[in-house]
């Protein structure tokens, strides 16, 4: 059982998203706010799949929940050789999605989590944590995401740092000052993940 000095309260770490912070466990065994500038973060409205993510989509292979296994797909982005996610961010995670503040989306295949993407929304604004995939099914949980943000009317998809992958799917940098006043703007919008 998970205590409270085991997580981040609820409170603190929703304040921290609201000024664009977010914590990582390191391998001091300590918990770092991270704040970086610049910033990585996808434009919803030209975020769409390539041809072969688009028709995997379709086939009819793989089926895409919403928020039916939050734990499960947290603890997966979590299994691999170096991660930040510790015991303590998953505690603080699962609290935030017990509250309603963070979500996810798992791509099934035979009834088998073979893909999932999770983080945070405040507002219209939707702070990409982590994801995981076997083959192709972590684009998928992604590229579902930005569906439903799209649909609901999300202003801002933060994926933090960009890297090869991110980059691939479209991800940015801009400026912290840049990215500080679409958040101020996104977390006032009354959208609903």
């Amino acid at each position: 059982m998970t205590t409270l000095v085991d997580r981040i309260p609820a409170e603190e770490l929703l304040a921290a998203y609201r000024h664009g912070r977010f914590p990582m466990a390191h391998d001091d065994g300590e918990l770092h706010w991270h704040d970086p500038d610049p910033r990585a973060i996808f434009d919803l409205n030209t975020l769409w799949p390539d041809e072969r993510t688009d028709r995997l989509m379709r086939s009819g292979r793989f089926v895409i929940h919403t928020d039916a296994d939050f734990d499960e797909v947290v603890r997966r982005c979590a299994d691999r050789d170096e991660t930040w996610i510790d015991a303590r961010i998953k505690a603080s995670y699962q609290e935030l999605h017990r509250l309603g503040h963070a979500h996810s989306a798992e791509v099934c295949e035979q009834g088998t989590l073979v893909g999932g993407i999770y983080g945070v929304a405040i507002g219209g604004a939707f702070f990409g944590e982590s994801m995981f995939g076997v083959n192709n099914a972590g684009k998928l949980a992604f590229y579902a995401l930005a569906a439903r943000l799209q649909r609901q009317g999300f202003m801002l998809f933060d994926t933090q740092y960009i890297n090869p992958f991110t980059q691939q799917l479209g991800a940015f940098e801009v400026p912290k000052a840049q990215f500080l006043k679409i958040l101020a703007a996104a977390i006032d919008l009354p959208v609903r993940f």
